[in-house]
């Protein structure tokens, strides 16, 4: 992957991170696509329980939607655009910002360094993708709109005080706390955990109509994308029956 560093452990653990330092791992068209590809892997291989995200470098977790490369960014938002019941956890350095938020936000369990920022700027850009919405039921209502109207930026420590974050610990020490936390996982019931997060999942938080709608294109653009798909497509070019295959 160009824009994505992979790394499956024999551990159990999976480390995902956005790897464009450059851009401040900015998510762009590519990375969203890639970052999608990189949990389904991590979703479709047995050996592997637990997965860790995160951004290159400290200064970033990301900056957000690449302005200049515009993403699906669906695509790459734990249980909107990436079906797994296996456990997420972010690991944040530095500023998360917009999609990037919401990506964290999607995961089971955040880890941040104690020089993470956290900002959603969208209403002084005017444009949203609105999967924000969902903030509200998983921090106090009254900051989550905080950070959704008045765009301000809380810190690690104001994460962790409002229940955004588990943890909070020195710069630089983000991914391997998390990598901890995620081989202790590792070592538990994975049909347990598989269980518990599918009730949270489906059961407790709720779905704005943005969520749904991302959804709904996931579904869609995986018939697309399917070799049955391509299949059609090419049959028709072709003047001739299609060969099923079911995938």
């Amino acid at each position: 992957m160009e824009m994505v560093k992979v790394t499956h452990n024999a551990d159990g653990t999976t480390l995902i991170a956005i790897d464009r330092p450059k851009r401040k791992n900015a998510i762009c068209a590519v990375t969203a696509i890639e970052l999608q590809q990189a949990f389904a892997e991590f979703d479709r291989m047995d050996s592997q329980r637990v997965a860790v995200v995160t951004g290159s470098g400290d200064d970033a977790f990301s900056s957000g939607a690449d302005v200049s490369n515009i993403p699906e960014l669906w695509r790459c938002i734990p249980t909107v655009g990436i079906t797994t019941e296996k456990p997420v956890i972010a690991a944040v350095g530095g500023w998360c910002v917009g999609g990037a938020l919401v990506l964290v936000m999607m995961c089971d369990l955040l880890v941040a360094a104690d020089n993470a920022k956290f900002s959603y700027p969208e209403a002084k850009l005017g444009f949203t993708g609105g999967l924000i919405s969902a903030l509200p039921s998983r921090i106090p209502h009254k900051i989550a709109m905080e950070l959704i109207m008045l765009c301000n930026t809380i810190d690690a420590k104001r994460a962790y005080e409002v229940g955004f974050a588990n943890r909070v610990v020195p710069t630089g020490t983000q991914v391997e706390a998390a990598m901890a936390m995620a081989r202790e996982i590792a070592t538990f019931a994975p049909l347990v955990l598989k269980t518990i997060k599918r009730f949270v999942v489906e059961g407790v938080m709720p779905q704005g109509p943005s969520e749904l709608m991302a959804k709904a294109a996931r579904d869609l653009a995986a018939v697309r994308e399917s070799d049955d798909g391509k299949e059609g497509q090419r049959a028709f070019l072709e003047k001739r029956a299609p060969k099923w295959t079911g995938h």
